[in-house]
């Protein structure tokens, strides 16, 4: 049940949208694309779902090439990030259309249909709403309608494009939790595509990580994060400071262009002090230009000498007992770092 690209290239004029795009994606996983703007990530979902042709390259369904199949010959179940519910349909209609429209000797009875479509109602949490029309919901009700509908058709392979990118932060957090959930029940093999860091984090099983058509990293959430690659995914995957040219003794370094260091530390992983003779070697000293303390860390923003901008996120307990406040002058240590050949210029 897995799904395998192998070398996809595809143009759209003089724009390089896919290049020399391979991966798998395992039986049962529920893989995140995960790029800016751009990235390739809509197209090579297209791609496999059989909605775009590839200028070359291969994909596979099940160890089977289906790359000369139209799109209804790879049982896909697609999700559109703006639903694409008929507005004229009841819930329940909607979620049993693809059946409905199924050569007639391929479609269930009614009795087969009705008890599918209660079903997967069930399933998306919305049985009271068969009989309202998608106006009379919400934007993440009529996204779980989207996706019993696409389940309708028991799809080998379920592919979303954005699908929570029209709904609000908080209805996001939940339906990705919710998503998650559902995966978890119905095993079926899933591609999603996202911009958001966190939500490609928090839900899938393995990221895929693109940039400019092409893929940077393919790993578990974890990994990308903690083990980036190279510097692109190192600073997309979140904030991180970055140092150039200022050479902190105790740390092994890369060079830029000029020769200079280049030092990637993410927030978490620098100490923070008034004192410097508690900040080690290593320290850099800077003036704290804002303090947001409104959330499970403090983030604590310095501008250096040589106006470096630097984030640093410390403990609310650690903030407390440094008592540290705007315009304070304060010395900042990593306690980790990480260096890349890719890191010159960035």
């Amino acid at each position: 049940m897995s799904i395998e690209v192998h070398n996809i290239r595809k143009r759209f004029g003089s724009f390089v949208a896919l290049d020399d795009v391979s991966l798998r994606v395992n039986t049962g996983e529920l893989t995140a694309i995960l790029g800016p703007s751009g990235s390739g990530k809509t197209s090579l979902l297209r791609v496999m779902a059989g909605l775009e042709t590839a200028d070359s390259g291969s994909v596979h369904f099940f160890e089977k090439d289906v790359t000369g199949r139209h799109v209804r010959e790879r049982g896909v179940g697609f999700v559109f990030q703006h639903y694409a519910l008929f507005k004229h349909m009841s819930v329940f209609d909607n979620v049993a259309f693809g059946l409905t429209v199924r050569p007639r000797k391929l479609r269930p009875n009614r009795a087969e249909i009705k008890r599918r479509v209660d079903e997967l109602l069930d399933l998306v949490q919305m049985t009271n709403y068969a009989a309202q029309q998608p106006s009379q919901l919400s934007g993440g009700q009529r996204q779980r309608i989207a996706l019993a509908r696409a389940l309708a058709l028991e799809p080998k392979v379920l592919l979303l494009d954005e699908p929570f990118g029209a709904l609000d932060a908080k209805v996001r957090a939940e339906l990705r939790r919710w998503l998650r959930r559902l995966h978890d029940q119905v095993h079926v093999t899933s591609v999603f595509v996202t911009h958001d860091q966190e939500e490609a984090l928090e839900v899938a099983d393995r990221v895929v990580v693109l940039n400019q058509g092409r893929v940077e990293q393919i790993g578990p959430p974890g990994e990308v994060y903690h083990s980036p690659a190279n510097a692109f995914v190192c600073t997309f995957l979140g904030r991180v400071n970055i140092f150039n040219g200022r050479r902190l003794p105790t740390l092994p370094s890369a060079v830029d262009a000029d020769g200079a260091p280049v030092y990637y530390v993410r927030p978490h992983e620098m100490d923070l002090t008034a004192d410097p003779a508690l900040a080690g070697d290593s320290h850099i000293s800077g003036t704290v230009t804002h303090v947001n303390a409104a959330g499970p860390v403090v983030r604590v923003e310095l501008q250096t000498i040589d106006k470096q901008h630097l984030i640093i996120d410390v403990s609310h307990d650690h903030f407390r007992n440094s008592r540290v406040t705007r315009g304070d002058t304060v010395f900042a240590a990593p306690k980790d770092h990480r260096v890349f050949e890719d890191g010159a210029g960035i």
